[in-house]
């Protein structure tokens, strides 16, 4: 137990912790774009999928949305997420995610269709269509599907009849058999809860008696309850629009969106044609035939003919947005988008954290900041929670933050192999200078001593933000004497909201934010017991784990971050709060080991030199609350080391 030091101007106040290191104060804590993937501050973060979509096509604004399919794999699952990250920065409208009966699809399986879709909605912030099928399924099952879709935040449903198990299909007692009765079900079980997608196929459903009666079909779905339609593939442009046309003659006015394939492989195209039954032209057959074992030019023909089919359907003037099947890949479908200029990566965020997309957390709309790295996990530790901050950090936070006890969920589990991490982080650590130059390599962005750069730590899987980049001078020279730094942002004091780098919010606004350096884990007989000592203001905000010592004993918030815009009230999105810190160090100490020290064998070296880390460092959190002025805290550190190394009378004690 860290005991009581007084200084002057202002006192070190003990926070008592247990034997596992919480706080037992049991955690009590006092539009302007449509782009679904990052949402605003306002209600538009509540809009349905349907009224963004009409939106869109009242301002004749264009938009793309993405297919994906699950993965057979955990680690195909982990890159899977990785790529939702990715290609959610080009601003697709939503993505969607197909069903496969024969995978368990709506199981809690971390490869399933179900918690796919979820992990898409929740912590990468996309709007999901999760696809359901009658195949295999009585009534009472696809009821249950549906409770834990909406339980799980997903609020829009693809529902189609799905593709037979065998050659034909088989139908099954209690169940549907078309997709028109799965909308009428999904209507009378759960009102207007979900908005609803059906498929639509512009050259006719292979099984329908012809392209007349398919349409018929069709317009059954829609005045069953559907909100919109996506078509099957197709390979000519005037083969949607005159569906399109057909489907207007017959009444059906809801939003026909084209569903574009960017031919990627000769393989995949003959395997995605098989499914859906349909035959490619001959002029795309003469081009691929002869380079069928060039999947390099097999794509790049792809890209181009997408290119082409998209300008004309956009160049129609019906056609408002598209479709892409990806194949789970992302090369084609960006450069297809990049080409058509609607792939636009706003460097604006909307709030300086990543936003879920589950609707009971709408009103969030400020966080700690200690979890600015690791949103995912956050995400994941405040899921329970029936209510979320809204304006302040403070009453109207959750009493608890949920355990994190697997550190592996396929969501936070780091996008790099643990070969690639040994490389970046050493095969072999001789010492703890081993560690610090890790550190120091990922400030810097220069290799390490066997030639590899290193691209994330285990608290941050990317590599250093821009606004990481305007402090990396003094960053690196804290890291090269082993202050360890894991979260860290620069003084802003009135900074447009544009700005590329530190801006966020709507346009024509100001940012502000106070310079806050975590310093992960000072050594405990050293540096942490100079800090009182070199603090010469109580502007200088602290906190320290392991034994908890702090100079805000009253555990009030500390805004860090908070923004003016025009017509709005002040926003306050990120907090340093004493409470949640005392939750966030222990996930921080345990990512040693979890993420770090389990690369190595068991009593080996270089897991013991990171136990001896864990075990021995602490974690303390520095703010300079006179934000104005050019920070102090570089000083502060400078004079720590400058005590710690000068030839002094022993200082008085902190007894751990």
């Amino acid at each position: 137990m860290v005991n009581q030091v007084q200084r002057d101007g202002g006192s070190w106040q003990s926070c008592k912790s247990d034997s596992s290191g919480a706080s037992n104060s049991g955690g009590e804590s006092s539009k302007e774009s449509s782009r679904c993937s990052t949402p605003v501050l306002d209600a538009d973060r509540a809009d349905r999928l349907r009224d963004k979509m009409r939106r869109r096509m009242d301002s004749g604004d264009r938009w793309f949305s993405l297919e994906f399919f699950p993965p057979r794999t955990a680690s195909g699952a982990v890159n899977l997420i990785s790529r939702f990250d990715r290609m959610g920065s080009g601003g697709p409208l939503f993505i969607d995610i197909t069903w496969h009966p024969s995978g368990d699809p709506g199981s809690d399986k971390e490869t399933s269709s179900m918690m796919i879709a979820s992990t898409a909605v929740n912590y990468c912030g996309l709007e999901s269509i999760l696809h359901l099928t009658c195949c295999n399924q009585t009534k009472e099952k696809i009821t249950g599907h549906l409770a834990k879709a909406k339980h799980l935040g997903l609020k829009n449903i693809m529902a189609l009849r799905g593709d037979p198990m065998g050659t034909d299909w088989e139908e099954e007692e209690g169940g549907f058999n078309y997709a028109v009765d799965l909308v009428k079900h999904i209507r009378s079980e759960f009102d207007d809860y979900f908005d609803i997608c059906v498929a639509g196929y512009p050259t006719g459903h292979p099984e329908a008696q012809s392209y007349e009666q398919d349409l018929r079909h069709l317009k059954e779905k829609v005045d069953a309850g559907a909100d919109f339609i996506i078509t099957q593939l197709f390979f000519r442009a005037d083969t949607f629009l005159k569906f399109l046309d057909d489907c207007r003659a017959n009444g059906i006015t809801c939003p026909i969106l084209p569903g574009i394939f960017p031919i990627q492989g000769y393989q995949s195209l003959r395997q995605l044609v098989k499914l859906s039954k349909l035959e490619v032209p001959e002029e795309i057959t003469k081009v691929i035939e002869p380079i069928k074992d060039n999947d390099a030019a097999i794509r790049n023909y792809g890209i181009h003919q997408a290119v082409e089919i998209c300008r004309v359907l956009l160049d129609s003037g019906k056609v408002p947005g598209l479709h892409f099947y990806t194949l789970n890949r992302e090369v084609a479908t960006i450069e297809v988008l990049r080409q058509l200029g609607l792939w636009k990566e706003d460097p604006r965020r909307p709030l300086p954290w990543a936003i879920s997309a589950h609707p009971k957390r709408k009103v969030e709309d400020v966080r700690p900041i200690f979890w600015a790295s690791r949103p995912k996990s956050y995400i994941y530790r405040t899921q329970d929670w029936d209510e979320f901050p809204n304006g302040r950090w403070g009453n109207s936070s959750s009493p608890a933050f949920g355990e994190l006890n697997d550190y592996y969920l396929f969501y936070l589990k780091s996008k790099s192999s643990k070969d690639a991490l040994l490389q970046m982080w050493g095969k072999e650590l001789m010492n703890e200078d081993s560690v610090y130059e890790v550190f120091t390599c990922y400030i810097t962005g220069q290799p390490n001593r066997n030639g590899h750069k290193v691209m994330c730590l285990p608290w941050n899987d990317d590599p250093l933000a821009p606004e990481t980049n305007l402090l990396k001078d003094e960053l690196e020279k804290v890291n090269r004497r082993g202050v360890l730094t894991i979260n860290s942002q620069p003084n802003i004091n009135g900074k447009p909201s544009a700005d590329p780098i530190v801006g966020w919010g709507p346009a024509g606004g100001y940012v502000f934010q106070k310079v806050r350096r975590l310093l992960d884990l000072f050594c405990v007989c050293g540096q942490v017991v100079l800090l009182p000592h070199v603090l010469m203001s109580p502007i200088v905000c602290l906190c320290v784990s392991g034994r908890n010592l702090t100079n805000a004993p009253d555990l009030q918030p500390n805004a860090v971050t908070w923004g003016i815009f025009p017509g709005r009230e002040i926003v306050q999105p990120t907090v340093v709060d004493p409470v949640s810190f005392m939750y966030w160090k222990d996930e921080a100490f345990a990512l040693w080991i979890e993420q770090w020290a389990k690369l190595y064998e068991d009593e080996s070296p270089s897991r013991m030199i990171i136990k001896y880390i864990h075990d021995n460092y602490f974690l303390v959190n520095l703010v300079d609350n006179d934000f104005p002025l050019q920070s102090c805290l570089w000083q502060v550190i400078d004079d720590m080391f400058e005590l710690l190394d000068a030839p002094t009378e022993p200082l008085r004690d902190i007894t751990v």
